[in-house]
């Protein structure tokens, strides 16, 4: 199994101009660029996944629960080979694949459809005990959030179960913009501790930070990185 750096025409400076073919959803610009960081280093250095692996069951799986404004992580999939470039431009189209929301029917490499707030997590913690119960060691499951998606009571159920379960597969980034409306007193990382998870937080602007925090080591603990970036206005 290897990363998904086959393709290497393109690097992180391309992101931007890859993002800026993708027009007509603009109100959920900050809710994609928040993100950017974070599924870069993900799929240039940690994910065991490339276009060739997208359906081996050895494979990492990477589940976006913050689906709505997909640009960033298309522009990711693209960059790596798992559709071509030019689909891009005819993002949110009526006959384009790509829309507001990512379809996993539709896109190459999308492991989950996604947009509704406080769904992935549950499903993340599903997908570990599935490829627990195959008896599937090496996979890793990651799940991206927003710190507002921990308003949804769902998240905190999935987050109390998975640390004493002990799903050391399992993985979330919580790309944290201010825009919660409750929060969490102590901070978001607190609460997965509370729950005995192993915890990070970290700039989720720092590409070297995030790669530390998203390898280090969790034995018999799920982990969660919380990536900080600016405050959404």
């Amino acid at each position: 199994m290897t990363h998904a750096t086959a393709d290497t025409r393109f690097r992180y400076e391309d992101l931007g101009r890859l993002m800026a073919l993708m027009t007509g959803d603009e109100k959920h610009g900050p809710a994609a660029t928040s993100t950017l960081d974070v599924l870069w280093v993900l799929y240039d250095r940690v994910l065991r996944v490339s276009p060739g692996s997208a359906e081996d069951p050895g494979r990492d799986r990477f589940l976006l629960s913050k689906g709505h404004g997909p640009m960033a992580y298309y522009a990711v999939l693209a960059a790596k080979g798992f559709f071509p470039v030019d689909r891009l431009s005819g993002f949110g189209t009526f006959d384009s694949p790509l829309g507001h929301h990512p379809d996993r029917v539709l896109v190459p490499g999308v492991e989950i459809s996604s947009g509704s707030l406080g769904h992935g997590l549950p499903l993340a913690v599903g997908s570990a005990l599935g490829l627990r119960a195959q008896g599937l060691d090496d996979p890793a499951v990651w799940v991206l959030i927003g710190d507002a998606e921990l308003d949804e009571g769902s998240n905190h159920e999935a987050i109390a179960y998975a640390g004493p379960a002990g799903l050391d597969a399992l993985h979330t980034v919580v790309v944290d913009n201010g825009s919660a409306t409750h929060g969490w007193p102590g901070g978001i990382a607190s609460r997965f501790e509370a729950a005995g998870w192993s915890t990070a937080t970290v700039d989720g602007r720092d590409h070297a930070a995030l790669h530390a925090a998203f390898t280090a080591p969790h034995p018999g603990r799920p982990h969660a990185v919380v990536a900080r970036v600016e405050k959404k206005y």
